[in-house]
């Protein structure tokens, strides 16, 4: 069993920056793939970012690639996505994820956080 807590959302102005962080128990992050997702109000949930189980690999939404970095700090069982040039598009309920039963990119995973709130002021 994987439990997953996401912290580091909030409120930003349009061009700012977050740092999200995504803690697990139960097994340790270097053992499985993660992946970040969000959800925006009236829309499906999407894929922003994916860490293989290596953590050598990274993916990344066309949406988001050059603003936002995915890392992982295997001694504090971590993922992260930190979060540059934020606009109001990115406003959302971000999602850390665990082990996908599919590909990277879809969001049939595992194991899934509680998300955290992330909101983009123009």
């Amino acid at each position: 069993q994987v439990q997953l807590v996401e912290s580091g959302g909030g409120l930003v102005q349009a061009g700012g920056s977050l740092r999200l962080s995504c803690a697990a128990s139960g097994r340790t992050f270097s053992s499985y793939p993660t992946g970040w997702f969000r959800q925006a109000p009236g829309k499906e949930r999407e894929f922003v970012a994916a860490l293989s189980w290596s953590g050598g690999n990274t993916y990344y939404a066309d949406s988001v690639k050059g603003r936002f970095t995915i890392s992982r700090d295997n001694a504090k069982n971590a993922v992260y996505l930190q979060m540059n040039s934020l606009k109001p598009e990115d406003t959302a309920i971000y999602y850390c994820a665990a082990i996908p039963r599919g590909a990277y990119y879809e969001s049939r995973y595992e194991y899934w956080g509680q998300g955290t709130q992330v909101t983009v002021s123009s």
